[in-house]
C-alpha cells in the first residue's frame, strides 16, 4: 500500500517549523507515579485499519489507564503531509500519528516525532519488519514504528502457463524467460503485465543482482547508484520484460493492473497481495473460470527462494509536541501488541511483527503462506526525508517509461543517478 506523496516543496519549510518541537511536554503524574487521566488523540489514516482493531485500541486502552481515553481521528491520505507538517508543530499536536512508510523520514529527520528508543523492545525489538524499522530510524534512533506493511506477490493463470508449457519459476531470470515464452506463445497476451510507469516492481530486479538505488556515505551525502554495474544487470531484466513479455502501455502505470489479469489477458501480474479481492471480484458474474486457475508465487530471488519486493505501508510515531507522552507510549504498546497486530491480520493487512505474518488473513492458506514470505523480504526506498521530492517529480516513472521504449539503460541510469543525487544532496 504505497502512499504517494504530492508534491513536497514543504520538506524546506517542514525542517524550521519543526525544528522548534520539543521533546515531549510530560504528563503531569498523579500521586502514585502514573500519568493524570487525559484524552489520547489518535490520528488514522484512511480505512485500512478495520473496526475491531480500533474497538480494542480504545477499549484496552481505557482499561490499562483508568480515567483515560482515546479518540481516533481518521484522516486522508490526500494533504497529509502538508497536515501533519502544520499539525505537529502546533501547541494542538496530536499524540499518535500515522503515516505513509515514505513520508517517515521527512518527520524523524524534522524533529517532529519523540524517540522511542527507550521502548523498542516492548514493541517488538527485533521481531518488527526490518525495512520499516530503517524508514522510522533517525541518526540511529527510532521514531516511528512499523504498523503494517502491505506485500507484493505474484499472481498467474495457471491454464495459460500450462497452455504455454511453462511452470512457475524457481529464480528471477526464470521469471524473465517464462515472461518471454508466455507472450510468445499466447497471442495477445501478456506474459507479465509490465506498464513503462511502474517503478515498485521493478526495484525488485535492481536488488536482487546486488544493486541499490542510492545509498549513504560515511559523510552524511548520497550515492546514487542506478547506474553501477549490478543495477544495470537487473535493469536489462527490467527491459527484456516491459518490451518482449507485457503488451502493457509503455507510458501506463500500475493502476487498476488487475483488470486485464482478470480479464485474462495477461498471464502474470504482481501486485500487492490485497489486489486479489479485485481479482476475484464478481467472478460469479464473469465468463472465465479465473478462479480455478488462479495460482500465486513470490517472486523469486536471483538464486532462488523469495526476492526483495517493494514494500507499501505505514509507520507510526508519537508527536514530539504531545502533551501525554507516557499515555502516548502505553497506546503505542497496545498497538504493536500482538493481539492488535493479529486483528490486523485477520483483516488481511501484513503485521508490524515478523512472527505474526503466518496470520495474514487470505483466501487460502497457500496465499497466507506467501504473502508472509514476501512481507519477510520487502525493502523500501532510500531513508533520505528528501527521497520524497524524487517521487513527488515523477523522476523513476520517466526513467522506466524510457526503458519501456527500449531507450539505452546505462545513459538514462547515469543521468538519473545526477538527478537523484542532485535532490538528496541538495
Amino acid at each position: 500500500m504505497n502512499k504517494k506523496l504530492g508534491a513536497l516543496a514543504l520538506l524546506g519549510a517542514s525542517a524550521v517549523i519543526l525544528a522548534g518541537c520539543s521533546t515531549g511536554g510530560a504528563t503531569t503524574p498523579t500521586g502514585n507515579g502514573t500519568p493524570e487521566p487525559a484524552e489520547l488523540r489518535v490520528w488514522l489514516v484512511g480505512t485500512d485499519t478495520p473496526q475491531a482493531a480500533r474497538d480494542y485500541l480504545t477499549t484496552t486502552f481505557a482499561e490499562a489507564n483508568p480515567g483515560s481515553k482515546i479518540v481516533i481521528e481518521e484522516q486522508q491520505w490526500t494533504g497529509l503531509v502538508d497536515k501533519l507538517t502544520t499539525s505537529l508543530s502546533s501547541s494542538d499536536s496530536p499524540d499518535i500519528v500515522e503515516m505513509g512508510n515514505t513520508q517517515a523520514a521527512a518527520f524523524t529527520s524534522a524533529g517532529a516525532l519523540l524517540d522511542l528508543s527507550d521502548i523498542s523492545d516492548k514493541l517488538g525489538g527485533s521481531d518488527l519488519l526490518d525495512g520499516f524499522v530503517e524508514a522510522g530510524t533517525w541518526d540511529g534512533k527510532l521514531y516511528a514504528a512499523p504498523y503494517y506493511s502491505g506485500a507484493r506477490v505474484v499472481f498467474y493463470n495457471t491454464a495459460q502457463y500450462k497452455e504455454a508449457g511453462v511452470s512457475a519459476p524457481s529464480t528471477l531470470a526464470d521469471y524473465v524467460s517464462n515472461g518471454v515464452t508466455l507472450a510468445d506463445k499466447l497471442s495477445g497476451v501478456s506474459g507479465v503485465y509490465f506498464p513503462g510507469k511502474d517503478w515498485y516492481n521493478a526495484l525488485p530486479f535492481i536488488w536482487e543482482n546486488g544493486g541499490e538505488v542510492a545509498v549513504k556515505n560515511s559523510d552524511g551525502t548520497w550515492d546514487a547508484q542506478l547506474s553501477s554495474e549490478a543495477s544495470l544487470a537487473g535493469l536489462a531484466q527490467v527491459q527484456e520484460l516491459m518490451t518482449k513479455a507485457s503488451l502493457a502501455a509503455k507510458d501506463g502505470d500500475e493502476t487498476e493492473a488487475w483488470v486485464p489479469f482478470r480479464t485474462e489477458k495477461a498471464a502474470t501480474l504482481s501486485a500487492p497481495s490485497w489486489a486479489y479481492w479485485s481479482i476475484v471480484a464478481d467472478e460469479d458474474k464473469k465468463d472465465t473460470a479465473l478462479t480455478d486457475n488462479l495460482g500465486y508465487f513470490a517472486l523469486p530471488g536471483k538464486d532462488g527462494g523469495a526476492a526483495q519486493v517493494f514494500a507499501g505501508g505505514s509507520n507510526i510515531g508519537i508527536a514530539a509536541r504531545s502533551a501525554h507522552p507516557e499515555l502516548a507510549k502505553s497506546a503505542l504498546e497496545i498497538i504493536l501488541s500482538d493481539e492488535y497486530q493479529t486483528i490486523l491480520a485477520e483483516n488481511g493487512l501484513v503485521p508490524a511483527k515478523k512472527s505474526l505474518g503466518d496470520k495474514v488473513a487470505a483466501a487460502t492458506p497457500e496465499l497466507a503462506k506467501v504473502i508472509a514470505e514476501a512481507a519477510a523480504n520487502a525493502k523500501l526506498t532510500p531513508a533520505s526525508p528528501k527521497w520524497a521530492d524524487v517521487e513527488a517529480k515523477g523522476l523513476l516513472q520517466d526513467f522506466f517509461v524510457k526503458i519501456a521504449n527500449g531507450g539505452d539503460i546505462a545513459s538514462l541510469a547515469a543521468d538519473l543517478d545526477t538527478q537523484i543525487e542532485s535532490i538528496l544532496n541538495g
